[in-house]
Order: C-alpha cells, then sequence, then structure tokens
C-alpha cells in the first residue's frame, strides 16, 4: 500500500493546496474529516480545508494509498481536554482533573500520552477479572445444557454436550475497550517513541485480552464500585474508539483514528456546566429539549439548554455558538434564532453564548417585542477556574441568582 505522506491542517485555517493522486483526494473528499475539493486550473492538485473536526486520522483509498490527516485545534491542548472532559454522552459523561498533558503541545501526543498514563494507573493492581457469558461444546457439563441446540446439531448424541456458563476471566468489555484503544494509537504515526514504547508495555498486558474487531459494536461498561479504578482510561479510551465520525463511511473508505466536533465540545461544556452550576437553584435544566415553533407542531426546534421554574414553565434559553466575534460582530441569523426561540417558548429574555468574543457581553432589545437578547463571550484560552467562573455569571444572569 502506497502512502503520500501526511498533511497538517488547523480548524477553519485558510484552504492548503497540496499535489494529490486522485484516489486519495477522492477518499478525503468521501471521508468527512476535511473539506477536499480538486484545482480547477492544476490537474493532479487538491484544496483541502478543515472544519470543526480536530484529530489525527489515516485515511485509506478503496484502490490503495493512505493518508495522514492532522488536524489542530486553536484551543491550547490543556484546555481542549478539559473541555472533553464536559462531553454530553452519557457513556462519556465524566470531569477528568488528572490528565496531565502539558508536556506535549500536539493534539495526538497529548492523547497518546493520557490514554497510556491512565491504562497504566487502571492496570497497576492487575487486570480487572469478571464474569463472560460463555456458550461453546464441551466433552464435560458446565453450567447448563442448551438443550435445543444439543438436538439440532448433535441429533441425539451424547458428546459433545452444548453448554452456556458464566466464565470468570479477564477478556472482559472493560480490559477489551482498554486493549483496542492502546492498538489503535499504535498504528497512528506521529506518536513519540517513548509514548509509543509505553503503550507496547501496555498492549503486553493486555495480551490475553481479545480486541475489539473493525466493524464490531464496541461493548458497553457500567461504573461501578469494582471497577472504579479503570474509570478515567475506559472514558479516554471511548473518546478514541468513538472519536472518528468517518469510521464506516460508504465507498470502502476506511478511517483510523479520533475525530473531535469542536461545535459539540462547546456546545457541550456550555450546556452541562451550566446545568451543574444550576443544581442547587431550584430549576430543572433541560438539554437539546424539543419544542415547536408554530401552533400546528409542524415546525420544530431543539435550543441547546433550557431552564425550567418549579412549575414546569420555561424561565430561560440558551444557545451555544462555537464562533468567534469578527469585526463586523456575531452572525445576525444566531439572533433571529434566539428571538424564535424566546417567542415560542414565551421568553423575554434569550442568551447565546460564543467562544470568543471583543466584549464578554452584549445585549440587543428587540423592537416591538419587549424581548431581550444578550450575548455572553467565553475567553477559551484562560484557565479552567476563570472558565468555570464565567459560566456561573451566566448561569446567576438565567436564575436571578444574587451574586455574592
Amino acid at each position: 500500500m502506497t502512502s503520500v505522506g501526511s498533511v497538517e491542517l488547523v480548524e477553519y485555517a485558510p484552504a492548503r493546496r497540496l499535489a494529490l493522486p486522485d484516489a486519495i483526494g477522492r477518499a478525503l473528499a468521501a471521508s468527512d474529516v476535511v473539506d477536499a475539493t480538486p484545482d480547477p486550473y492544476t490537474p493532479g492538485h487538491w484544496s483541502l480545508r478543515a472544519g470543526s473536526k480536530v484529530g489525527a486520522v489515516v485515511v485509506t483509498a478503496p484502490g490503495g494509498g493512505k493518508i495522514t490527516v492532522r488536524i489542530a485545534s486553536k484551543v491550547p491542548i490543556a484546555r481542549l481536554f478539559f473541555l472533553i472532559g464536559y462531553s454530553l454522552d452519557p457513556k462519556r459523561s465524566w470531569r477528568d482533573g488528572e490528565v496531565e498533558v502539558a508536556e506535549y503541545r500536539g493534539l495526538l501526543p497529548a492523547l497518546a500520552h493520557s490514554v497510556e498514563r491512565q491504562v497504566d494507573r487502571a492496570l497497576r493492581q492487575g487486570l480487572l477479572q469478571g464474569y463472560r457469558p460463555t456458550e461453546e461444546s464441551s466433552l464435560v457439563v458446565r453450567g447448563r445444557i442448551r438443550e435445543t441446540e444439543q438436538i439440532r446439531r448433535r441429533f441425539g448424541a451424547t458428546l459433545p454436550i452444548e453448554v452456556a456458563y458464566d466464565e470468570f476471566t479477564t477478556d472482559i468489555a472493560e480490559n477489551r475497550i482498554l486493549r483496542t484503544a492502546v492498538e489503535r494509537l499504535l498504528r497512528l504515526p506521529g506518536v513519540p517513541r517513548d509514548v509509543r514504547r509505553r503503550l507496547l508495555h501496555q498492549r503486553a498486558r493486555l495480551a490475553d485480552v481479545t480486541a475489539i474487531v473493525r466493524g464490531q459494536l464496541t461493548p458497553d461498561w457500567r461504573p461501578t464500585r469494582l471497577n472504579s479504578r479503570y474509570h478515567h482510561a475506559l472514558r479516554l479510551a471511548r473518546l478514541v474508539l468513538d472519536g472518528s465520525s468517518a469510521e464506516h463511511a460508504p465507498g470502502g473508505v476506511r478511517i483510523d483514528g479520533f475525530l473531535f466536533d469542536m461545535n459539540k465540545l462547546f456546545e457541550d461544556f456550555v450546556t452541562v456546566a451550566l446545568r451543574d452550576a444550576l443544581r442547587d437553584s431550584g430549576h430543572t435544566a433541560r438539554l437539546q429539549d424539543p419544542h415547536h415553533l408554530d401552533q400546528a407542531a409542524a415546525i420544530r426546534m431543539k435550543p441547546d439548554f433550557v431552564l425550567y421554574g418549579t412549575d414546569e414553565t420555561p424561565c430561560a434559553v440558551v444557545d451555544a455558538k462555537y464562533k468567534a466575534e469578527r469585526r463586523g460582530g456575531y452572525p445576525d441569523a444566531d439572533l433571529y434564532q434566539m428571538l424564535a426561540y424566546c417567542t415560542a417558548l414565551g421568553l423575554r429574555e434569550g442568551h447565546l453564548v460564543y467562544a470568543k468574543g471583543n466584549t464578554a457581553h452584549a445585549s440587543h432589545r428587540v423592537r416591538h417585542a419587549d424581548i431581550v437578547i444578550h450575548q455572553h463571550a467565553l475567553d477559551l484560552d484562560q484557565e479552567p477556574a476563570g472558565l468555570l467562573t464565567d459560566i456561573e455569571e451566566v448561569a446567576q444572569l438565567l436564575a436571578n441568582i444574587p451574586r455574592v
């Protein structure tokens, strides 16, 4: 298989023009990793532009050939991992203050280092064991006899016996997820040599565990007291396994690696952090709660965050936008969208939260409607404590909580 090297991009940066084989260019266009378009004036050249996704992937074309694509985030690495800790996916809803990534500036080295560090911490006391349902043909009775299978397969023969039992083993979902994440990172170019060496050591420790085969569903695991030492490692490992939205793209294009959608990460951070800040306020927060714009309930809308009072009446609405304010201000379309939310929910105020802005807070009173739309800007370059302080200020406005 021919490799055409790698390309380094930055989210939302201007497009890069590169000479690429047409098969690779078409694979990139089909992968949904970046925007890839052929240059109409120069055959053999393609224009590549990264959108909201950041990460590192290897894209393999159906007919052979592959390219490594690394997309850097504009957000500092440490802050990016802080945002990841607020992922809204129930399987990955967590906070991890222990992931230290200061020694690596690149996303791939930082993630590989963090995964290895957490896996090592999880396995220090040995591999977790558990019961796994097993069905097999055996010469001795173990567990229960699968009578239907015995009759169907053996036609009355006494041996071998079709049995089912729970096997106490290390080959359980938790260890399989860790093993597969380690394998995924080892396949990616660009992992520092010292981190790769430690990942190989973790793979050796998990040698008796079955890796998850491509196309198989990732097994579920439930956080319990028994697997508590695995929690941080498993949540980081799931990010590696679940991070690629283009894993099974049509047309035979294969993707290895991970991608994070910054739009989704920012939205999750804002909404989950607001929910946490308002937990003891006496209000109820719902994320992505469905509503309708019209009386006929034909036009659906799903605000990112709606706060309800004790009588279940909406009292605040928030929408998160991973955008930075430009010279001309924020897009007017965001204001129109929030106006629709406020009108449909019967609210006098709405809140838009942006990733960055020239001023921390601005407000606009709508003519003839008595509705005020607030625009808040979070500075993602600041320390996590500062980010949470800014979120707390927005939360106080939502619930009219007086400042201390």
